[in-house]
């Protein structure tokens, strides 16, 4: 062998047993081993609190399936150097805890997540379909914050047992998750009283364009319904961090939707009933032909009449039903965006 190049591999050798022996002995420090154990979890704290920043700002976690992706493999990375460090002399704990975290992290992100994805559609097509969609997201959140909470625990049991002193700021994570999963519960409860006015809305629309009046009245008196309901849970519940904006926005929604259902929508089905009286009044006018009277004639222009002025005073109703609706839509979605902006910043 060449003689340099055996000095090469000689010395290269030496300097990576070197560093063996200062990482061995650097290991050896309780607070610099969990450093280690820390730090092996690289980028994947942050990134997934980036996931569930972006979700909860656009509701739609669709969206950052991409992101979702790079959370998987960054967890995947902190487990195989997590796995890699070795016992704190003999002690398991800290290092075990870090594993069974991250595997934890692996499960929700890979499978809860996943579910979270495929329910977002199918949500939005009844209201237990969304309450079952918000318990879900409720149960994710628990998983995630009783994995940390175990780990904190394991962590602060570790530093007792080696006379470790933490700083207050040694776990900000914890502190970010509490907050998000404390929002997340706010919101989405506020976002359930909404939600059911709204759909119930959605449903009254399509029985007006299809001029069903049995299912008019049916969606018009669960509105009603789902109003009063609405406010009297609304009044039950508090202002975040002194913000009341959002369950204001929604009060003013639920008013909206209160009045159109006891008030509006009874002129609009009042004059689909009209129609149809109409109509079966043209129809057996119109079988008369050349025997038609005076007074069929008197009496069909007096509907002809009664029927336009019926429509003028519909199209005047369902206008300003419309227009109103479109602001009160507007007025929800810029005030959760500001409310979720200002309450869960964006991570990076």
């Amino acid at each position: 062998m060449n003689r340099n190049r055996r000095f090469t591999l000689l010395l290269l050798a030496l300097l990576f047993l070197t560093h063996n022996v200062l990482q061995a002995q650097d290991l050896d420090n309780p607070g610099n081993y969990m450093s280690a154990v820390s730090k092996a979890r690289g980028d994947m704290d942050t990134k997934y609190m980036q996931y569930i920043s972006y979700a909860a700002h656009g509701r739609r976690a669709r969206k950052v399936e991409k992101l979702r992706q790079e959370v998987l493999d960054n967890i995947d990375q902190s487990r195989y150097k997590t796995t890699d460090l070795p016992y704190y002399k003999g002690d398991n704990s800290l290092r075990q805890a870090a594993i069974d975290y991250i595997k934890m992290c692996y499960i929700i992100f890979s499978e809860d997540y996943k579910k979270i994805v495929n329910m977002e559609e199918l949500a939005e097509q009844s209201v237990d379909e969304m309450q079952a969609y918000l318990l879900l997201q409720d149960a994710i959140n628990q998983k995630l914050q009783e994995a940390w909470s175990n780990l904190d625990k394991a962590t602060n049991g570790f530093a007792a047992k080696y006379n470790v002193i933490l700083s207050k700021d040694e776990s900000p994570l914890g502190a970010k998750m509490q907050a998000a999963d404390h929002l997340d519960k706010y919101t989405n409860t506020v976002f359930l009283v909404f939600f059911k006015c709204n759909w119930e809305d959605n449903q009254l629309v399509k029985a007006m364009n299809d001029k069903k009046t049995g299912d008019m009245e049916q969606a018009r008196n669960a509105l009603s319904g789902y109003a009063v309901e609405g406010l009297k849970t609304l009044d039950t519940i508090k202002p975040y961090e002194g913000d009341a904006g959002l369950v204001a926005a929604c009060r003013r929604a639920l008013l909206f939707y209160q009045k159109a259902a006891d008030k509006d929508v009874p002129k609009l089905t009042d004059f689909y009933v009209k129609q149809e009286e109409f109509d079966k009044l043209q129809k057996a006018f119109d079988a008369k032909g050349s025997s038609r009277t005076k007074d069929d004639v008197n009496a069909y222009n007096k509907a002809v009449n009664d029927i336009n002025t019926s429509a003028k005073g519909f199209n005047q109703t369902n206008q300003q039903l419309n227009n109103d609706r479109t602001q009160t839509l507007n007025d929800w979605n810029d005030t959760e965006k500001r409310f979720t902006d200002e309450h869960m910043p964006h991570y990076h």
